[in-house]
């Protein structure tokens, strides 16, 4: 079987370092639907702990940071940047110091313009001082890539920061800040995936306000816009019969917010959970049957049909539109491919945002 890696799923990745390649690749998909014996367990109506929560969960199978942002330049043109750490437990243990520590990390950058998408990748192994994260002062790095607080962080607001990465072809450096506090995704925090009781605790910032500059093959570029910051982890996030998922974050007028996804199966039924978050801070959770993602135009891309533009309706919030891409070849060239990049759409409503889609 084949494994995809992304934001939400990194351990066959680890076949380049040689560490439980046969048990990762076998597994298909990174193994996020096998048992979960041993790690530690996802279950409703634990309250979420701040700045506990910023920081690393050992106990659980896997954990990621995760940022998009929306930018534009002084001309209006688009630009979309991605950051994300991730942290994976190859074996039930709550050690996270030291060479022997099962903890692995990997990050990846992407830089998306209407005419371009660049990606990196980078590993590295726990316990040593290569990669980790910190909560007081809150600081999240792999090797230069960091995530950092600034003065006057807020635990609450998880800002501001300062958010950095590099490779051949692009680097960024962005500040972020934030006047409304992070919010809890599904059901204050605990976000389910099946029907089946497969879960992760869950929240996000994103009312981040951004500016930077980005460099892109040589030249700089200062850019604004938006921002939206994901944190989850869990220890068995998908059924063993869910084969990907296709995830959007929108910024939508008058500030609220927008997050939801589809996880496919492998029957072709499909599970899908949202929330929908005013302006002033109130995440609601949508019933799954109130969510309708529709897929209207696609683009081939090594060798696959990725399903890039799609009709999304929510009737009891009047919500309908059609989203399309900024650059339909937004292909993450890292170790295990997906398609990850900026997006706007129109309709009952407009805005911008970010699409990661999976499995296909």
């Amino acid at each position: 079987m084949s494994a995809r890696l992304t934001r939400r799923s990194f351990s066959g990745g680890l076949a380049l370092m040689g560490l439980g390649a046969p048990y990762a690749l076998a597994q298909g998909f990174a193994g996020l639907g096998r048992d979960a014996d041993g790690f530690a367990q996802v279950v409703p109506g634990r309250m979420l702990s701040f700045p506990a929560d910023h920081g690393s969960h050992p106990e659980f199978r896997i954990e990621w940071w995760y940022l998009t942002a929306n930018l534009t330049d002084a001309s209006g043109n688009a630009y979309g940047v991605q950051w994300t750490l991730f942290r994976q437990a190859m074996a039930p243990s709550t050690q996270d110091s030291g060479w022997t520590t099962p903890q692995i990390w990997m990050g990846h950058a992407g830089v998306t313009s209407a005419t371009a998408h660049h990606s990196a990748e980078t590993f590295a192994r726990g316990g040593i001082g290569q990669a980790g994260v910190t909560t007081t002062p809150f600081r999240a790095w792999i090797d230069a890539w960091e995530m950092r607080g600034l003065d006057g962080f807020s635990d609450m607001t998880v800002a501001p920061l300062e958010v950095t990465a590099s490779s051949e072809n692009f680097s960024y450096r962005l500040r972020l800040d934030a006047k409304q506090p992070l919010v809890l995704q599904g059901d204050a925090g605990y976000s389910r995936k099946s029907e089946r009781g497969q879960a992760s605790y869950y929240y996000s910032q994103p009312y981040f306000m951004a500016t930077g500059v980005l460099n892109i093959d040589g030249k700089d570029i200062a850019v604004t816009g938006r921002a939206w910051m994901d944190r989850e982890y869990s220890s068995q996030p998908l059924a063993s019969d869910q084969t990907g998922w296709d995830w959007f974050s929108l910024h939508l007028p008058d500030d609220e917010k927008l997050m939801l996804f589809r996880l496919r199966q492998k029957d072709g039924s499909h599970y899908f959970a949202g929330n929908w978050i005013t302006a002033d801070g109130q995440s609601v959770q949508l019933a799954p049957d109130a969510i309708v993602m529709t897929p209207m135009a696609t683009t081939e891309i090594a060798g696959r049909k990725i399903p890039t533009a799609w009709r999304i309706a929510i009737a009891s919030r009047r919500l309908q539109i059609e989203t399309v891409p900024l650059n339909p070849q937004s292909w993450m060239t890292t170790t295990f491919a997906y398609w990850e990049g900026p997006v706007r759409f129109s309709g009952s409503h407009g805005g911008v945002g970010y699409l990661e889609m999976t499995g296909y």
